[in-house]
């Protein structure tokens, strides 16, 4: 029993640190990294005729 209620608080944590850090609308990794994507896009179409 007391594993199963390890797993379960640890699947909680895994759950909020991803929500906070990956997931989070404006400073997460997903935002930052669809930002240099849109930035890298952008520059590559004025290189391109």
């Amino acid at each position: 029993m007391r594993n199963i209620l390890i797993t379960v608080m640890m699947l909680i944590v895994v759950a909020l640190i991803f929500t906070n850090v990956i997931a989070q609308d404006t400073t997460g990794t997903r935002a930052r990294i669809e930002t240099q994507g849109t930035t890298t896009n952008t520059a590559l179409s004025t290189l391109a005729p």
